[in-house]
C-alpha cells in the first residue's frame, strides 16, 4: 500500500477554516500564505488546496482568488504540489486549461485542479450567470473536465456537448505533468458527484465521516471507476486539533463550537440545503450535517482527528486501510498547528506505515505453496 499523502487547505480566505468568531494565529494575505507554504513542504505536507470564493459568505469577507493565488505561491515553493479550486460557470474549460498549462509550466508539473460543481446560488446569479439545478451542474462539470482532459493531451481537441464546444483547440505548451494531465480533483457526496468521479476525476475529496461512512463512498466510488475501466483515488477532509492531551484537544472544539458565529453559520446552512434535497435521492453534500457540523463548512470536526498526536495518528492509520489515500487538513491556529502537525503526526503516521509494512512481510502467503505442499513465507523486500 502506497503511503497516504498529506494536504492542507490554503486559508487564502479571510475567517480562517472555521465559521466561528475565535481568535485564530492565521491569516488570509499572501505574505502569510507564502511563508506558510514553504514551512508546510518542509515539514511533510505534499499538496496544498486554494479554495474558491468570489463573495463573501459565511462570515468570509475578502478571499484571494485560487489561480492566481497557487500562481504566486508557486515560484516560493519546491516541492509542493498547488491544487486550485475552480467553478464551472464561472470560468470557461478552455481558459482554465491554458492558464493551468502555464502554471504547470512554470512550477515545473506542480499544477492540479480541483473542479467544484458550485452550492453558492448568489456567487452565480450576481455574475449573471444561470443557476443550474444539481445535477445539470454535475452534468456541466463532467463535460469541463473532458475538455480540459482534450486540450491538455491532443495536439487538436474537438468536442460537441450540451455546455461547451471546442473547434479544433489546442494548448501550447502542454503540461509537464503529462501523466497523461495534472490531476484533477472533485468532491461532492451525491450519486450525480459519485457517477461523475467514476468516470472522469483522478480524485474523489469528501466531507468529513466516520470510518464506516468513508468505506461506504470508496466501495460505491470504486466501483463506479471499475465499470469505465479506471481507478480513483480519494481523499478526506479532516479538521485537525493535536494538544497534549485528548481532554485539552477537545476543549479547544468545544470553544470553536461556542463562540460559532450563529448567524453565518445558519446563512450557511440554508445556502446548502438545496445541496442534497434537491438530487432525486436526496443525498448530498451537508445533507446530515447538524449546527455543529457546518462550524466547519466542510464537515471537518466528524473525522475525529482530534486528541494527543498518537491518536490522531492512529486513526489516519485507520482511515488509510479504510481506502483513503489523502487527508486534507484545515487548522484553527495555522501559524502554530501546521508546523506542530508536521513534526509530530507526520512522522508517527510514517512509522506506524512502515510498521504495517513489516508485519504484513512476515505473515505466510497462503497463496504460494512450495513444492512439499508447505507454506511458503513472502520474502521481505
Amino acid at each position: 500500500m502506497v503511503d497516504i499523502k498529506f494536504a492542507y487547505w490554503i486559508p487564502n480566505v479571510s475567517g480562517g477554516l472555521v465559521v466561528s468568531k475565535i481568535p485564530q494565529r492565521t491569516d488570509w494575505t499572501y505574505e502569510y500564505n507564502a511563508q506558510l507554504a514553504q514551512t508546510a513542504e518542509e515539514v511533510g505536507f505534499e499538496y496544498a488546496l486554494a479554495q474558491a470564493r468570489f463573495i463573501a459568505s459565511y462570515g468570509a469577507e475578502y478571499q484571494l482568488e485560487a489561480l492566481t493565488t497557487v500562481s504566486a505561491l508557486a515560484p516560493v515553493t519546491k516541492k509542493l504540489k498547488l491544487i486550485a479550486a475552480v467553478h464551472p460557470g464561472l470560468w470557461h474549460p478552455g481558459v482554465v486549461a491554458k492558464m493551468g498549462a502555464s502554471i504547470d509550466f512554470l512550477s515545473n508539473g506542480r499544477f492540479a485542479l480541483n473542479v467544484v460543481s458550485g452550492w453558492f446560488k448568489d456567487e452565480f446569479t450576481i455574475y449573471g450567470e444561470h443557476w443550474l439545478d444539481h445535477d445539470e451542474r454535475y452534468r456541466r462539470s463532467e463535460e469541463f473536465i473532458r475538455v480540459l482532459k482534450g486540450l491538455w493531451t491532443e495536439d487538436e481537441f474537438h468536442f460537441k456537448g450540451d455546455f461547451y464546444r471546442i473547434n479544433g483547440g489546442w494548448v501550447k505548451p502542454k503540461p509537464v505533468n503529462q501523466n497523461p494531465h495534472p490531476e484533477i480533483f472533485q468532491g461532492g457526496n451525491s450519486k450525480a458527484a459519485r457517477r461523475m468521479a467514476g468516470r472522469v476525476s483522478d480524485w474523489y475529496f469528501m466531507n468529513g465521516n466516520t470510518i464506516e461512512g468513508v468505506k461506504e463512498q470508496i466501495e460505491e466510488v470504486s466501483a463506479l471507476a471499475s465499470l469505465e475501466g479506471r481507478t480513483i483515488k480519494f481523499g478526506l477532509n479532516s479538521f485537525i486539533i493535536v494538544r497534549d492531551t485528548e481532554a485539552e484537544a477537545h476543549e479547544v472544539l468545544r470553544d470553536i463550537i461556542a463562540q460559532a458565529d450563529v448567524e453565518a453559520v445558519k446563512g450557511f446552512g440554508e445556502a446548502v440545503k438545496q445541496a442534497g434535497a434537491s438530487t432525486r435521492e436526496r443525498q448530498g453534500m451537508w445533507a446530515n450535517s447538524n449546527f455543529e457540523d457546518l462550524v466547519q463548512y466542510n464537515d471537518g470536526f466528524r473525522s475525529g482527528l482530534i486528541g494527543t498526536a498518537e491518536q490522531v495518528a492512529e486513526k489516519i492509520r485507520q482511515f488509510h486501510e479504510a481506502g483513503v489515500d489523502l487527508i486534507l487538513g484545515g487548522f484553527l491556529h495555522y501559524t502554530d498547528d501546521l508546523p506542530a502537525f508536521g513534526k509530530t503526526v507526520i512522522p508517527l503516521v510514517r512509522e506506524l506505515e512502515a510498521n504495517r509494512r513489516t508485519a504484513d512481510e512476515l505473515v505466510p502467503d497462503f497463496s504460494q505453496k512450495d513444492k512439499k505442499g508447505g507454506q511458503k513465507l513472502r520474502k521481505c523486500i
